[in-house]
């Protein structure tokens, strides 16, 4: 299948210019800065005729960068989903494009906004009508409808949620070309280190949480001999959010280095580096928004039935709870924990007490939803990871035929690119492995511990600023020696 018949839509769809000359560094800090006043100006903005409430999905929230009910309430969602979209079907061979040729990447890039485009509404709509974001008119307002009309009502919301994505669709073009890193990434980064700073105050000094349960409170109060243990139960989502930071920053290091050659000019080479994290965070990424998605479909099915050999088969696809919460069936068992140790009466204690209890429907154990929750986030890391490399050119023989166009090769061997490719290919496959494995054990890890950010937040945050702070390094340099980025390209 080709995708030329988009080519009408995609020439009408608003585009961000590409700046004339390379913006130095303090044009894309500036542009960099704004984008995320945006960001966080919409992230405390709520549409009109949304009612205020509790956000449902919160382990998901920080990575998708959004904030459910408010303008941002899909966040990079249709992004990440129309990527994954396509990516999918051009690694299946369903599109047949060559994303080296530059005509063909433009169109690709141009479809794949335009579906984004779409899955802003599509998405908003979901939220609405499944009951994620309550209207002014729903029977839990309390509130008459806008214009007289629950529908009317509905569109309204729908249509103003769908703005919010499509804004934060720009502002990561607007960063991409004329800031710093992705714009994806950048609200990502935000959104996470915003939760990590507000958790922890309020595990310290009790703000926005109950006082006493904090570690001021705790040490202030009539705690005797317990007070400091006490003091440290309570604070300990900030110290796993530590341990998991630190972990992660080691990982960044890890790394095979490949000696390399240049065929025509002896004595000089390079070591080509393949990390221990290869695939970086894009696999959680992926995942994540999988999982997303999957449930918001399974609210879906709420009142609904479908009978298969005698048996309705939709409460052991996602059994829904009155407060709109998956609380059980397959939907239930690949997702996290619901229950969170930092904002449970009695902490962690509470927490392991409710894990060797039974689920509220099929009176399986919770722990057993643990291991399925580790299990399916692990093997959809894997999953994605190796589509992931096969699909973006980092696989051993992509690898090797640009280590060969760059007139590099195995020293002690004559210059072909399948010698590179036999050398990469001991390395790149298991370490995609390896490397998904981790990061899927460590998100997951995190997440049920009630590490701060949640595990995949500090994940892919980890990555993002590691990435950022290199990009500002090369920025620095580009604006000491011009010249150089000539050479570079």
């Amino acid at each position: 299948m080709k995708l030329d018949p988009m080519r009408p839509f995609i020439k009408f769809l608003p585009e961000v210019k590409s700046p004339v000359r390379a913006p130095v560094l303090n044009e894309r800090l500036m542009w960099t800065g704004v984008a995320l006043l945006i960001f966080f100006v919409m992230y405390h903005v709520y549409p009109i005729g949304v009612v205020q409430t509790g956000g449902q999905f919160e382990f998901l929230q920080m990575i998708m960068a959004s904030k459910i009910g408010s303008l941002i309430t899909t966040g990079i969602g249709p992004i990440v989903l129309a990527s994954i979209f396509l990516q999918l079907f051009v690694g299946a061979k369903v599109i047949d494009i060559d994303l080296t040729n530059p005509t063909d990447k433009s169109l690709f890039s141009g479809t794949q906004k335009f579906l984004a485009l779409i899955l802003c509404f599509f998405e908003a709509a979901v939220y609405i009508l499944t009951g994620s974001i309550t209207v002014f008119g729903a029977p839990a307002s309390n509130v008459a409808p806008l214009f007289g009309s629950i529908i009317l009502t509905q569109i309204f919301v729908v249509l103003q949620l769908a703005f919010g994505s499509i804004i934060l669709l720009y502002l990561d073009e607007v960063v991409s070309k004329h800031g710093l890193g992705s714009g994806v990434s950048l609200f990502i980064a935000a959104g996470v280190s915003l939760a990590v700073i507000q958790g922890s105050l309020a595990l310290v000094f009790g703000w926005g949480i109950d006082p006493a349960t904090s570690m001021v409170g705790i040490l202030s109060g009539s705690g005797g001999a317990t007070a400091i243990s006490d003091a440290l139960v309570a604070v300990l989502p900030i110290i796993f959010t530590i341990l998991v930071f630190l972990i992660v920053t080691y990982a960044e290091g890890m790394k095979v280095e490949i000696p390399l050659s240049f065929g025509q000019a002896r004595g000089f080479g390079g070591r080509y580096p393949i990390k221990f994290l290869y695939v970086s965070n894009i696999p959680v990424i992926l995942a994540s928004a999988l999982m997303l998605n999957m449930q918001m479909w399974g609210r879906a099915l709420v009142g609904k039935s479908m009978v298969l050999f005698g048996t309705d088969i939709v409460p052991l696809v996602a059994s829904v709870d009155a407060t709109g919460r998956i609380r059980d069936g397959f939907l239930y068992f690949i997702s996290p924990i619901y229950i969170n140790p930092v904002t449970l009466t009695g902490g962690y204690r509470s927490y392991f007490t409710y894990l060797s209890g039974p689920t509220p429907v099929s009176n399986i154990p919770e722990y057993f939803h643990v291991f399925t929750y580790l299990i399916s986030m692990v093997i959809l890391c894997v999953i994605f990871g190796k589509f992931w490399i096969e699909t973006t050119n980092m696989g051993a023989k992509d690898v090797a035929k640009q280590l060969q166009k760059s007139g590099l090769q195995v020293p002690g061997f004559r210059r072909d690119p399948r010698i590179i490719e036999s050398v990469l290919d001991k390395y790149i496959p298991t370490i995609t492995i390896l490397g998904s494995i981790f990061v899927g054990l460590l998100a997951a890890f995190a997440d049920l511990t009630g590490a701060l950010g949640t595990g995949t937040g500090i994940l892919l945050t980890v990555g993002i600023l590691h990435k950022l702070y290199e990009e500002l390094s090369a920025q620095r340099m580009f604006d000491i020696y011009p010249q150089l980025r000539n050479f570079v390209g």
